[in-house]
């Protein structure tokens, strides 16, 4: 009785963490197709490269996040599988990294809630106790906090530049922040990781990420937005009308070749 019921908690946590994998490693996955559409359009030539970079980092993240997933959730599915292979309402990514680029401060905006958000959370995953989790984390962490430094400098700049520059970056955040409280959801699944020391609650980093995100603001004499109203749904695979496009781009040369090599 006591090895079955040690072998039902191994299995669940197992799926849980190949969960908790699937959310993040769609957070960056689909942050990094909606970057990619900013090669060639960027504002310079040095800002085209470093968004491109920040991708390619994104990029990285969710491949070891989602092979983490189909590894520990039994499928042993790749990390194509699950980019390729998944309708609309599998994808478990919160809603702020769908959203359309708009404009370059739109971008800025989301950067700066996104990857401050990631650089506390990937901290707090380096001491997982879930060595894999743990190793991305430590690995992450450091590209997160580049590309954090990266988002509040442009805040910053935008912020005290012109008026015109400042009123973008005003309503670029005012755009983004409904969508930012789906970053710090908590659920029983989180719960369960947070309680035996695999992944630190969500809802426990909030504090933090607004105190440095207002530091930031703060520099940039600008102001932390108070929206009147949350969205969710992301993480159960509800999505907005944007999702469905973003999402039949990027699987359209793997659906049109099916078993393609390259």
């Amino acid at each position: 009785m006591t090895s079955e019921l040690s072998g039902s908690l191994a299995v669940t946590r197992d799926h849980d963490i190949a969960e908790y994998a699937l959310r993040l490693g769609d957070d960056a996955l689909i942050l990094c197709q909606r970057l990619c559409a900013w090669v060639t359009n960027a504002p310079t030539v040095e800002e085209d490269l470093a968004l491109s970079n920040i991708a390619l980092d994104l990029l990285g993240h969710a491949r070891i996040l989602l092979s983490l997933s189909g590894h520990r959730d039994g499928t042993q599915r790749s990390d194509d599988d699950l980019a390729y292979r998944r309708t609309e309402r599998e994808f478990r990514n919160a809603l702020l990294l769908e959203l359309p680029n708009g404009d370059f401060a739109v971008t800025v905006a989301r950067q700066l809630a996104y990857t401050h958000a990631t650089s506390l959370l990937y901290a707090e995953l380096s001491a997982s106790a879930d060595a894999r989790l743990a190793a991305f984390g430590a690995r992450a962490v450091k590209d997160a906090e580049y590309h954090r430094l990266h988002a509040s400098r442009w805040t910053v700049r935008l912020g005290r530049g012109t008026e015109e520059s400042r009123r973008r970056m005003r309503a670029g955040l005012e755009h983004v922040w409904p969508y930012t409280a789906e970053l710090f959801e908590a659920d029983e699944l989180t719960a369960r990781l947070d309680a035996d020391g695999t992944a630190c609650a969500p809802d426990r980093l909030r504090a933090a990420w607004e105190q440095e995100v207002t530091d930031v603001l703060t520099e940039a004499g600008l102001t932390l937005p108070v929206p009147s109203w949350q969205a969710t749904g992301g993480r159960s695979g509800l999505h907005t009308e944007a999702f469905a496009p973003l999402l039949a781009e990027f699987q359209s040369t793997f659906r049109q070749y099916p078993g393609g090599v390259w």
